[in-house]
């Protein structure tokens, strides 16, 4: 799995979020192929209520606030981040002034959570669209 995407030069696609050590875009695309993680904070959280930088009680990872997002996205000039790796209830959720969406494709995730299921589309005049998506069972 690539670990980000870029599309149309204005949303930035990753699965986990935010690192305090991404600086430019270039970062991202100079990274060998093919190898593990060379930082786990590529991998991260973020929450609401952080304020700038905060490590993760998790270790591997940091976790961001509002205030970081839209730092990130003034320095790399984004209009929009994209990240998955959390469940959320409505299959996707804004923050940060809709400047980051976590989108969540797995209704029901493990058995354990209600949450539904969302996806994101992409126009061609990058307009980003999220949407419920309806769950069906595949256990009778």
């Amino acid at each position: 799995m690539p670990l980000t995407g870029y599309i149309g030069g204005r949303i930035l696609c990753m699965h986990g979020g935010l690192s305090p050590h991404l600086n430019n875009l270039d970062q991202l695309r100079n990274l060998p192929r093919l190898i593990d993680l060379p930082n786990p904070s590529y991998g991260n959280r973020s929450f609401l209520r952080v304020k700038g930088w905060q490590a993760n009680t998790r270790v591997a990872s940091y976790t961001f606030g509002q205030d970081a997002v839209v730092d990130v996205c003034q320095k790399l000039d984004l209009g929009l981040i994209a990240r998955a790796h959390q469940v959320v209830q409505d299959g996707y959720e804004f923050f940060a002034n809709q400047r980051l969406v976590t989108t969540f494709s797995a209704p029901h995730n493990c058995g354990q959570f209600d949450n539904a299921g969302g996806t994101m589309t992409v126009s061609e005049e990058m307009n980003a669209h999220s949407r419920l998506e309806p769950y069906y069972s595949l256990i009778n």
